[in-house]
Parts: C-alpha cells; sequence; structure tokens
C-alpha cells in the first residue's frame, strides 16, 4: 500500500479540483479513477492514489453538520444565539466547514471549537460543565507550580506510569479475522529513561526499538468479540530549566535538521516571504526563534483540526488561514526554524496529568551552546490570550514534565510496517489497527489514555 506522502506536492487535475470543492467526492472518485486508468506519469499517479484516500477521510465522517444542523447545535447551547452569528463565524474562518453536494457542512468539533477559542461564546453557554471549568482552572495551577519548580530547583524529574487502549467500535469489529494493532510506547530519548512495559493484553507480538522514530508495542492475533488491546507502561522523564541569552550564542552553529521533507516542511514561496519579513536583517538565531514564536503565539488562533493527511502542506496552511492546532502550530514553528538555519524538529505522543490525558505535539529548535531546547507554541499561545506572559515566555526554550514523548519525526514507518495505509499517516499517539484487506480510520475505533501515577523523584 502507497506510504510515501511526498506526492501530495504534485498539483491535482483541475476537474478533480473543482468536483472535491464543490463537494462531489463520488464524481472526484471517479474522475480519479479516469485518470489512473490511463497511461500517465508515475508521479501523477501517485499523487491521485493519495487523494483517492483523503477524499474518502474527509467524506466519511469530517464534516457532518449541515448549516441547519449546526444552528441549532448553536441555538440549543447557547443563550439568544442567532443565526447571523453563525453566518459570521463562517464568514470570518472561526467555524470550520467545507461544501458537501454543493451544500455547507460544519466539522464535527466546530462548536467545541468555539467554545474553547471564544470567551465571548463561552461565556454564553446555558450549561456549564462543571468539571470541565475546573479541570481547565486546575490545569493552569498545575502548569505554573510546574514553572515554579523549574526555575527554583533548576530542573525536574518525574516517574510517570500509563495505560493506553485501543479497540474497534462494535459495527467494525470483524470476530475471527487476523488483525494488526500498534500502540504508542515511549521513545528513549534525552528527556526519557527506564521505560519498561508493565503489562498487555493479549501478548505483545513484538516491541520497536527504543530509538524507533515512531515507537510502537505490535499485537498480532484473531480478533475476539469485544476485545481491547492494551499496554501499561512506566517511564522516567527529565528535563531542565533554561534561560537563553542571544547573548551567549556561539558564533557557529550546527547544520543538521534543515532539510525539508515533503510535503509538510515545505520552502513555499509564501514561507520566504513571512520568514524573510519576520526575520529582517536578524542573524542571531534566539533572537529568530523567539520571533518564530511570538508570530505562531500572537497571531495563530487554536483551532482543532480534521485529519492531518488531507492538508497538503500543514505549515503554509497555518500560516495563509493562521490556525490550527498544537502540530499544525509546531509545524509551522519548525518550518520557520530551518528555513533560518536553525536545526529544530518534531516531538509528540501525550500530554498526560491527573485531569486529562491525550494526544498531544511539540517541537525542539537548536542552538550552540545550549544544545536542543523546546518550543511549544500552543501551549505559548494559550498562556498569551489569557494575558499570562510568565508562562508565554517558560515555553520558549523549556518544557513541562506532564509529557509521553513517543514520536521525534513525522511520516516514519511502524516497525513493524503497517501494510495499509494508516489513519494518521503522519504522526502517531492514538495507536492504529488493520485487517488483512484494509485499516480502520480513527471514527470506527474507540482510543483511552490514562495517567495512572506521577511521582517527583530526585535526579
Amino acid at each position: 500500500m502507497y506510504q510515501d506522502l511526498s506526492f501530495m506536492k504534485i498539483p491535482l487535475p483541475e476537474d478533480v479540483l473543482k468536483l472535491k470543492n464543490y463537494g462531489d467526492f463520488d464524481g472526484a472518485q471517479k474522475m480519479i479513477q479516469h485518470f489512473l486508468s490511463k497511461d500517465i506519469p508515475m508521479a501523477l499517479r501517485k499523487r491521485l492514489e493519495i487523494e483517492s484516500e483523503i477524499i474518502r477521510v474527509v467524506g466519511t465522517d469530517e464534516y457532518p453538520y449541515t448549516y441547519e444542523e449546526a444552528l441549532e447545535i448553536m441555538s440549543s447551547h447557547l443563550k439568544d444565539f442567532k443565526e447571523e452569528e453563525l453566518q459570521y463565524l463562517k464568514e470570518i474562518s472561526a467555524a470550520d466547514w467545507i461544501y458537501i453536494d454543493g451544500k455547507v457542512h460544519f466539522q464535527r468539533r466546530f462548536y467545541e471549537n468555539l467554545i474553547k477559542t471564544r470567551p465571548d461564546l463561552a461565556a454564553r453557554v446555558m450549561v456549564v460543565d462543571v468539571d470541565d471549568a475546573q479541570g481547565n482552572e486546575l490545569k493552569q495551577k498545575l502548569l505554573n507550580s510546574n514553572i515554579q519548580y523549574m526555575k527554583e530547583h533548576g530542573g525536574r524529574t518525574v516517574h510517570t506510569r500509563i495505560r493506553s487502549t485501543i479497540k474497534a467500535k462494535k459495527e467494525f469489529e470483524e470476530v475471527g479475522r487476523k488483525v494488526r494493532v500498534h500502540l504508542p510506547i515511549p521513545k528513549v530519548y534525552e528527556q526519557v529513561s527506564n521505560v519498561k512495559i508493565l503489562a498487555s493484553s493479549p501478548e505483545i507480538t513484538s516491541i520497536a526499538p527504543e530509538d524507533a522514530p515512531q515507537r510502537t508495542v505490535y499485537f498480532e492475533t484473531e480478533l475476539k468479540s469485544d476485545q481491547e488491546f492494551m499496554v501499561e507502561y512506566e517511564f522516567d522523564y527529565h528535563v531542565n530549566y533554561v534561560e537563553l541569552d542571544p547573548e551567549k550564542v556561539s558564533s557557529e552553529q550546527p547544520d543538521f535538521c534543515l532539510e525539508e521533507q515533503a510535503p509538510h516542511i515545505m520552502f513555499t514561496p509564501y514561507l520566504r516571504e513571512l520568514r524573510d519579513e519576520l526575520a529582517g536583517d536578524e542573524t542571531n538565531p534566539v533572537i529568530l526563534a523567539r520571533r518564530f514564536y511570538d508570530f505562531v503565539t500572537t497571531k495563530v488562533m487554536y483551532s482543532y483540526m480534521r485529519e492531518y493527511f488531507t492538508i497538503e502542506c500543514i505549515p503554509e496552511y497555518c500560516a495563509v488561514n493562521q490556525k490550527g492546532d498544537c502540530g499544525v502550530q509546531a509545524l509551522l514553528f519548525i518550518t520557520l526554524c530551518r528555513m533560518s538555519g536553525i536545526p529544530a524538529r518534531w516531538q509528540s505522543g501525550l500530554y498526560a496529568t491527573e485531569y486529562y490525558t491525550g494526544c498531544h505535539d511539540w517541537s525542539q529548535f537548536y542552538v550552540a551552546p545550549y544544545g536542543w531546547v523546546f518550543a511549544d507554541p500552543s501551549f505559548g499561545g494559550s498562556a498569551w490570550r489569557a494575558g499570562d506572559k510568565n508562562r508565554w515566555n517558560y515555553y520558549f526554550g523549556n518544557l513541562d514534565v506532564f509529557r509521553m514523548p513517543a514520536n521525534s519525526e513525522i511520516q516514519k514507518e511502524f516497525i513493524p510496517e503497517k501494510k495499509w495505509l494508516r489513519g494518521d499517516p503522519i504522526d502517531n499517539q492514538r495507536g492504529e489497527f488493520e485487517y488483512e484487506d484494509h485499516g480502520l480510520l480513527y471514527s470506527q475505533l474507540e482510543v483511552h489514555q490514562e495517567l495512572i501515577s506521577m511521582e517527583d523523584i530526585e535526579k
């Protein structure tokens, strides 16, 4: 099965694009098959094969709500909500939508996204979830207490234990068939050590090497009724506190982790213009990286995203639309750094606390003599919007301890490889599930991660 996404940089035939933009997905698929039936260049063939999968994902359930259904959701949840407000939110690109058969449909999490990012709307929610409100307040206190601890002690080490599960939803369960399942586990890294698998169900078939770029445990078995695949693991996690000083930057800087990586880490004409505008004549890598961080954290509105696989160039999408979630923001920061000769790379896995555990992405950049340091634009942007400049500044150069990094790169194969195109071929935080003749989308799976314990230890 085709796995190389670099061909997404190839343009689509005009008629395929017309049908896709109108939301005639059946027509677009027929047009793609028409092209594939002909003798066409291999690069175009690969691009069309990818597009066929993208349309399948987008057309499945990413945009389920008609305009009328979206209006009903907003009106039933928000006090005195008017239709012209929904129209305005659509017009300013605050509510994600596409055409399906020529009619507007909204993204499956459009309401949650609006409440998360727009305090004026959140204040009008008629039934407030007390647990969510308290959880958000506790999250801010937890992050701020971590910052205080890091500054006082110069670093922090914790011992973390996490349990992750994945299973097929009942209607996609094919009992008795051979299944291949991957679940992410910690990658042994500069901040991660002493990784141990504590339990699993069923028995693990194999474990990827400690330095695998996207590390997983792998199960291969015949599926049982209502079968859940589980792994429980523990690890030590350590980060140092750093204050980056432009005056202390070395005159010579390294030249690794500077390359493009199609289709996403690409030095496109628009991103070159943006980089030049932000950089000006500055050459100091700390000052440059801070300018890129400031742009992403203050200009890009946090927004829940459709599957990354359906976006042609993620950093350019972020810079053009000025919206995106944690990974979208991290990739824009990484790309701007690499364009400026600053080594930068990806990290992702889980953000894990007693209040919430779920997927998260962030970035690293390298400045001599400091070495690899962190930048988390989405956490930084959240702090900036909340008026917390201390936390905003902290996430340029530093990270908290509430992390499980499973991935050090994007677009890398599992060990062993997955046969069918992954639900997320960019990253891996939730796991993957496939039968011998097809894989399952995330909408067809139930995924859960839980922090069992986290304890401070002396390092």
